[in-house]
This record gives C-alpha cells, sequence and structure tokens, in this order.
C-alpha cells in the first residue's frame, strides 16, 4: 500500500538528516570543498521544509505507523539505534579514536533502516541501508588517502544518499 503521508516525511525527515551529514561534513573538508557542502545543506534543507510542509498538509492521510504494532516497532527500533550510536560513540571518544565517531554513526543507521524496512514495508530501505553501511566503510578507507576528515567523506556520502531518498519520497508522493 502507497502511504502518501509517509513519502512526505520522507522528504522531511530524509531532507532533515542529509542537512545535518552535510553539516558534518564541514569539520574537516578540503577548503575548497566548502562552498559545495553549504549550498548542498541549503538545497536539502529545502526539501526537508517541503516535506515538513506535505506532511503537515496530510496529516489525516493514512500512514504505516497508524498501526499500533508498526509503531511500536519503530519505536524500539529507533531507540536501539540511539543507545548503541552513543554508546559506540562515547567508546570510541574515551579512547581516543573520535575520527571514526562519523562512520560509526552512519554504520549504525545504515543498519537501523534494515529494520525500518518492515515497519514501513518499504524494500527500498534495504538499498538505503546498504548505501549507509557503504558510505561507513569507503569513508575510513577513502578519508586518509584525500588528506581529510572522516566526517568530511562520511557527511558526504551520507548526505548525497539521505538526499536522493528524500527526493525519492518527493517523486513517491507525486507519483500516489
Amino acid at each position: 500500500m502507497d502511504y502518501i503521508r509517509d513519502y512526505a516525511m520522507y522528504a522531511s525527515v530524509f531532507g532533515m538528516f542529509s542537512f545535518a551529514w552535510f553539516g558534518w561534513a564541514q569539520e574537516n573538508p578540503r577548503a575548497g570543498w566548502r562552498i559545495y557542502l553549504g549550498i548542498a545543506s541549503g538545497i536539502a534543507l529545502i526539501v526537508c521544509l517541503t516535506g515538513v510542509y506535505l506532511s503537515v498538509r496530510n496529516w489525516d492521510a493514512p500512514s504505516a505507523l497508524n498501526e499500533v504494532s508498526a509503531f511500536r516497532n519503530y519505536l524500539i527500533s529507533f531507540y536501539g539505534e540511539f543507545v548503541l550510536a552513543g554508546v559506540g560513540a562515547y567508546v570510541l571518544i574515551r579512547s581516543k579514536r573520535k575520527a571514526y565517531v562519523a562512520p560509526w554513526i552512519a554504520f549504525i543507521v545504515g543498519i537501523h533502516f534494515i529494520s525500518l524496512k518492515n515497519v514501513f514495508d518499504d524494500p527500498s530501505l534495504w538499498l538505503l541501508a546498504a548505501l549507509m553501511v557503504i558510505v561507513s566503510i569507503v569513508a575510513v578507507i577513502v578519508a586518509p588517502r584525500l588528506q581529510v576528515a572522516n566526517s568530511a567523506i562520511t557527511g558526504i556520502g551520507a548526505g548525497t544518499v539521505l538526499f536522493a531518498f528524500a527526493l525519492l519520497g518527493l517523486i513517491r508522493f507525486i507519483a500516489v
């Protein structure tokens, strides 16, 4: 079943997190990348706000989260991810490996989307999960070679992937 409100929320939520990841990418990128990261952040914010507007306008439309078990499973997945990401980040920082926090968070967010496939009955979330996990792995390989922070590559990769899925949410919203 197509849930029009969920597609609007995809645009909103994925747009917001794309904005955040492009922001995190600005920790220590190459100087010439900053303007593009700023522009990408701004465009992601516009997509986010468009999704917010469409969500509010369609708030009474059906949503996968209207089912009690789906909403409960979503909350379990979200809080589990939040705790695991936080504990991992804490351990990385305490062990003087803070450069790996951004890839760690991207990895956990990617894993999080595996369980959300069942919540939203949306197989595209498996692709999103795989892409986020790939970004987290590629970042720790590529960043040192480019002499930039892991967060720069992680933020660019995660921001781009989430932006693409925010746009996909808008496209699916329009198509329904």
